[in-house]
């Protein structure tokens, strides 16, 4: 006999995007950790499925190969039937390009965070241990200068983050061959080659777990690209938009890992 469904609820752990709430549409997880994301109206949301119809439609070839251990695993549209019926799948890839009404809200958006002057933002960020939780509020994040973005990235990587940062973890999660670097490298060299797609609005994830005692378990860190409502054709030009902020996002996070930020802040 099978088991009944478990209750759908708002993730506890989720630092940016839209959430849901009492009348509010937002991503839902069940008891097994599957990630429920509801369909975007205007199209965006049929936008995400495609790309992922059509990635997985996609010969099998070692760029592409590289690129998908850094994707969520999507379940087929049949899954989310129970947030909104989706369009019939099919591999009609991304919009050959942005609206002019999308760009200029970006373009605004940019030039009010680090966007403009770093090539990259935080939207969110949470470390949770057995003291609590650290979590800056959207409007403390969306007010980070370059320097607050430095801080912010050593704090999560520090044994506790509401104190000075330390920087107690940044070999674990940040060096070594599985560690954030290394992964991250891994996308840069996938984006300075392909031209099939631009990446607009997508977002970098990066989570890790500690054990007790602020030490990190093999295998515990995880960088994933999310959110692929806004990818557009690449018309064979690589993705320099994306590719300038991510090498921003290395250099950062390398000078925390080498204690070379210290200068700067």
């Amino acid at each position: 006999m099978a088991s009944p469904p478990t209750p759908l609820r708002a993730p506890e752990h989720q630092v940016a995007g839209h959430q849901a709430a009492e009348g509010r549409l937002g991503p839902l997880v069940d008891g097994a950790g599957l990630f429920f994301k509801p369909l975007q109206g205007d199209g965006r949301g049929d936008d995400e499925v495609s790309f992922y119809t059509l990635l997985s439609s996609l010969p099998s070839s070692p760029p592409l190969l590289l690129l998908l251990p850094l994707l969520p695993r999507h379940a087929p549209p049949p899954r989310l039937r129970r947030l909104r019926p989706p369009p019939s799948p099919r591999p009609r890839g991304p919009r050959r390009r942005a609206s002019e009404d999308y760009i200029r809200k970006c373009f605004e958006k940019d030039q009010r965070t680090t966007s403009a002057s770093l090539g990259f933002r935080i939207s969110g960020i949470q470390i949770r241990d057995g003291s609590g939780a650290w979590k800056p509020d959207r409007g403390e994040i969306r007010r980070f200068s370059p320097r607050d973005v430095r801080i912010a990235l050593r704090r999560f990587v520090s044994s506790d983050p509401r104190s000075d940062p330390d920087r107690a973890l940044a070999a674990a999660v940040y060096g070594g061959a599985d560690g954030v670097l290394a992964k991250l490298g891994e996308l840069k060299r996938w984006f300075e080659e392909q031209t099939l797609f631009h990446f607009n609005s997508v977002s970098v994830l990066v989570v890790y777990e500690r054990d007790e005692g602020a030490t990190l378990g093999k295998g515990k860190v995880k960088v994933k690209l999310v959110d692929f409502a806004h990818v557009v054709e690449g018309k064979g030009v690589i993705d320099h938009n994306f590719l300038g902020g991510l090498c921003s996002l290395i250099r950062f996070i390398s000078d925390v890992l080498t204690g070379l930020d210290e200068n700067c802040i």
